[in-house]
């Protein structure tokens, strides 16, 4: 068989099948597959920005989300399932790092956002403490500084964007996903923090989460939540269980 019996490989696998429906002659065939090849792909790259990445924000986490509330008690994570003991600590750090009825959009300051398809990263002066002046971008239930929630975010997140210039998805359900698995991993803090708390070491897991999370009672920014700690937890690891 000659090579002219042969007939020519379509030069974009993806638009091979588009143009063999093409009324484009054989002859102009090479050079009307380059325009589909480059139709198609500006066709996918606009579908998925527009949808926020095959696996990315979607357009549903781009929107005003309805964003669940409680009273009194930090409310229920909004991810299911999981090591309880981890649960009840991933509470019991919002109870003092976001207090309040709507922590998953919370800024530092009390300002509340209404769109969680990425972190907010907005720097909001500090007015007390330690840190009188400078600016942070603590946001969310964990309140997870930016920087903090790319690199956890990028180790942790279930759902990372499919194209290179999408962010993370902040939504609650991640937020509460990224914080438990980095709980969970014992390589992150030096000891396994779900084991220690079944054996009752609270007060230990506090002070190795505080540098982390400041205000756990034994940081620089304890606040008047602080000293309740171990018992707060206790009572949501009595809901958890």
């Amino acid at each position: 068989m000659t090579s002219n019996s042969k007939k020519s490989e379509h030069p974009c696998p993806l638009a091979s099948q588009l143009a063999a429906s093409s009324p484009v002659s054989t002859s102009a065939e090479s050079s009307s597959g380059i325009w589909w090849c480059l139709i198609s792909c500006s066709a996918l790259v606009l579908v998925a920005t527009l949808t926020g990445g095959l696996r990315g924000v979607s357009w549903r986490q781009m929107m005003p989300f309805n964003e669940p509330q409680g009273n009194g008690s930090p409310i229920p994570l909004v991810m299911k399932g999981g090591d309880p003991y981890i649960r009840a600590m991933m509470r019991t750090i919002s109870a003092s790092e976001a207090s309040g009825d709507r922590p998953y959009s919370l800024l530092y300051g009390g300002e509340h956002i209404t769109s969680l398809s990425n972190h907010p990263d907005r720097c909001v002066r500090i007015l007390t403490g330690p840190n009188l002046g400078d600016c942070t971008t603590a946001a969310g239930r964990y309140q997870m500084l930016s920087s903090t929630w790319l690199d956890k975010a990028h180790e942790y997140h279930p759902n990372p964007p499919f194209l290179p210039w999408e962010s993370y998805s902040f939504v609650p359900e991640y937020q509460d996903e990224v914080t438990y698995r980095w709980l969970s991993d014992p390589q992150a803090w030096g000891a396994d923090l779900s084991q220690m708390l079944r054996e009752g070491r609270v007060h230990e897991v506090l002070r190795i989460l505080s540098p982390t999370w400041t205000s756990l009672g034994y940081g620089i920014e304890t606040n008047s939540v602080s000293n309740d700690l171990p018992q707060i937890y206790e009572q949501m690891l009595r809901e958890e269980l």
